[in-house]
């Protein structure tokens, strides 16, 4: 008997490989690209199966979604086996991505000022009794990533570890920090630890690359403290 290649469709695949039960069993993140795809594909043509087809067509743009993203329906009408209702099904996916990823950025607060800062954090350390240091990690256009909760203290104060903090901003690509945290006296003014902290961990920013762009301090009536604003920094 001669050697001859089989081209299995999905279907003859084991029941754990194929992508609909797989993104069942083992969640979203389980899957490639390409299985995505051929989810939406829904079945390829005579000679590659749906994620196959899937794999050509993302070899043609270099396997980059956003590339991807910017073919039209006859463009992806060139591959055999997308037919137009299938080329609208791939598209429809990739701008839902693109409009959820506008809506996140659109969501992400901006900050210019320590004034910016301290309505931010209201909901967070209002009314509170404890002393609570949080750290916001922003992107060049000083755009919050996130909001992270570093440690929790007593009426005094709070130890902040400085690894923690960049160990975070690490994680979240942010090229700027502004560090908050409240004074449950009522006395915005910094305490001597409060200066040695913040000159530490803005020593450390600079060696990363990562700049404290503020430290403010948050009371419930006498406003806040910027270290920026007071040129502390």
């Amino acid at each position: 008997m001669s050697d001859s290649i089989i081209n299995l469709t999905i279907k003859d695949w084991a029941v754990e490989d194929r992508p609909r039960e797989k993104l069942l069993n083992r969640g979203r993140n389980s899957l490639t690209d390409a299985e995505l795809i051929g989810i939406l594909i829904g079945s390829g043509n005579r000679k590659l199966s749906a994620v196959d087809l899937a794999k050509q067509i993302l070899k043609h743009v270099g396997n980059n979604l956003n590339e991807l993203a910017m073919l039209e329906v006859k463009d992806l009408q060139n591959f055999n086996g997308i037919g137009e209702a299938k080329a609208i099904n791939i598209i429809s996916a990739l701008e839902l991505g693109r409009r959820r990823r506008a809506l996140a950025a659109s969501s992400k607060p901006q900050i210019n000022t320590s004034d910016d800062v301290y309505d931010l954090m209201k909901p967070k350390l209002l009314d509170l009794a404890h002393e609570e240091f949080w750290v916001l990690l922003l992107n060049r256009a000083n755009f919050v990533v996130k909001e992270e909760l570093i440690s929790t203290g007593g009426v005094a104060g709070t130890i902040v570890d400085p690894k923690i903090i960049f160990k975070k901003a690490l994680n979240h690509k942010a090229t700027g920090v502004i560090l908050v945290h409240n004074h449950p006296s009522g006395n915005a003014r910094p305490s001597k630890s409060d200066i040695s902290i913040t000159r530490k961990i803005a020593a450390a920013g600079n060696l990363l690359e990562i700049a404290i762009l503020d430290h403010v301090i948050f009371t419930d009536y006498q406003g806040h403290y910027s270290f920026a604003d007071n040129n502390m920094l």
